[in-house]
């Protein structure tokens, strides 16, 4: 924070280091061995039964998947009923993700020794332990500095690949958006901020970050991610760790709330005494009081792949990096006092209930006072003008549906029809109390506190990176054919939830198939 100012949680900066912040940049072993305040959430409440995990089943093909998903029927309420009529899917409790640069030297040797390696160290955790998420799933994600600058071009052809291609003819490449633009596009592109991104007021601009891995662990059993944890990034026989400098751990959680205790969200934020938190539903699953998990609002795997929808990158039907998505992934602030209409501003933007149901899905629904889950009705782009020409506003969930959805149907290319309205996007994000990490090997550039504060660790599975700017523009009022909803400024409390949001960090990862996932395309040095 600069000097003199707030943190997003209403606390005062000390103008001086803190030693704790010191110690955040320099204890990355305590960091790895500890799991801070996220430790009482396994006391706190019981992981929901799950199919028992299928014993020598090989594991999908694509990383990101869950391989046994826990659908539950809502009524409403958060709280799983026998008279619910919403499909909605309980993740994994924990979710952690830690970034990093690589310590492995830049020829075809030493990463080639480093692939084979942490596929080793992998695989034999994933022998240990069970599939997820009662187990542990590992996704091992790839920036694209670690292909700038590890594989520059690659010295051995293949069925997928000539000798001598050179960085980034080998990436993927997104079809729809190379049409449009007349020049090739990769699906995976550096990121970008967009017009309503806004950190907190001291921390300056939205830090695109440059890492070379991040390693996504979910599990209903923090032991078990733990145990992951300190695999991969710890040091000594049979791990890891050498090959990284971890530069961040990102821990966090969702849920708790569908058996009708306290969602730990709320149990959180009151025993951490954010502002706002009295005002957070018992059975939420995360702080700003909806679930956003419903069944109906996700793709089903294959449909977040680089290869299922024709059209969409050239990885059918031999791609490299087939089964594999990109995923981009943010930490943003969460605004509760004002969200739940405490305070001046709360009181003027969001005074009540519906208020915060026309800004999270859209102008016009009604809903019982009190409701958690909601399955609104899909909006077009014409849904959203004409919601915003009544109303002089659009709402959060309605305004991404018009580019998050598909607008007819769609055979993919393995022969499944997708109708009209299917999600093209799957969801991982997870609430957090890091201030804005667990820990970072940078406090001043990353703006540490130990002070806990609301806030989200957004990430989401998608084919292309194209693809996510245009939904997250759309929650801007920004659309692909050009329209605009130009009435009133993105952070305006009429546009959904941006007037409550603060992101401070984004980067893009491209997920390759498990098969590739230990240091893709070193095979290929030489």
């Amino acid at each position: 924070m600069e000097k003199g100012g707030k943190d997003p949680s209403g606390a005062e900066e000390s103008t001086k280091p803190s030693r704790r912040n010191f110690v955040a940049g320099a204890t990355l072993g305590v960091a790895l061995a500890s799991a801070g305040v996220y430790e009482v959430i396994d006391k706190l409440v019981t992981p929901p039964e799950r199919a028992p995990a299928e014993t020598g089943k090989p594991l999908p093909p694509e990383q990101y998947a869950l391989p046994a998903p826990r659908v539950i029927k809502d009524n409403g309420t958060g709280v799983e009923s026998s008279n619910g009529t919403i499909p909605v899917l309980i993740p994994p409790f924990h979710a952690h993700v830690i970034t990093a640069t690589l310590k492995v030297a830049p020829n075809a040797k030493a990463l080639q020794e480093a692939q084979h390696h942490l596929e080793s160290v992998i695989q034999d955790l994933e022998k240990r332990l069970p599939p997820p998420p009662g187990g542990l799933g590992i996704v091992v994600t790839w920036g694209l500095p670690y292909f700038e600058h590890y594989i520059p071009s690659l010295g051995k052809s293949s069925g997928f690949f000539k000798a001598g291609t050179r960085y980034p003819a080998y990436l993927p490449v997104d079809l729809m958006t190379s049409k449009q633009q007349g020049r090739t596009i990769y699906a995976l592109q550096h990121a970008r901020t967009y017009p309503s991104d806004q950190p907190p007021p001291g921390f300056g601009a939205v830090r695109l970050e440059q890492n070379h891995v991040a390693v996504l662990m979910r599990s209903d059993s923090l032991d078990h991610i733990m145990e992951g944890t300190n695999t991969l990034f710890g040091t000594g026989p049979g791990r890891a760790g050498d090959l990284f400098e971890v530069t961040s751990i990102r821990r966090g959680f969702t849920g708790g709330g569908h058996t009708g205790r306290q969602s730990l969200a709320s149990k959180l934020a009151l025993e951490a005494g954010l502002p706002g938190a009295t005002s957070v539903p018992e059975h939420s699953p995360l702080f700003l009081g909806f679930t956003t998990t419903l069944k109906s609002a996700e793709s089903s795997t294959p449909v977040s792949n680089l290869e299922t929808l024709p059209g969409y990158t050239d990885q059918w039907p031999n791609g490299y990096f087939r089964y594999g998505t990109v995923m981009p992934l943010s930490h943003l602030y969460s605004d509760l006092a004002t969200w739940y209409g405490e305070g001046s501003a709360g009181a003027q933007d969001f005074p009540g209930f519906p208020d915060r149901i026309r800004a999270m899905y859209q102008p016009g629904l009604s809903v019982p006072q009190g409701t958690v889950t909601v399955n609104p009705p899909t909006q077009n782009e014409n849904d959203v003008f004409q919601g915003v020409k009544n109303s002089g506003s659009y709402g959060h969930n309605g305004s991404m549906q018009p580019t998050n959805r598909l607008q007819k149907a769609i055979k993919s290319n393995y022969g499944v029809t997708y109708p009209a309205t299917t999600p093209v996007s799957n969801r991982g994000d997870f609430a957090t109390l890091d201030n804005p990490f667990h820990y970072t090997s940078d406090p001043a550039g990353d703006h540490y506190s130990s002070k806990k504060a609301a806030g989200l660790h957004f990430l989401i599975f998608v084919p292309t990176t194209e693809t996510f700017n245009r939904i997250r523009l759309a929650m801007d009022g920004y659309y692909p054919d050009g329209r605009r909803v130009d009435d009133f400024s993105p952070r305006s409390p009429r546009a959904g939830l941006n007037a409550v949001v603060n992101t401070t960090h984004r980067q893009n990862f491209l997920i390759p198939p498990r098969s590739h996932r230990s240091f893709p395309l070193a095979e290929f040095l030489g």
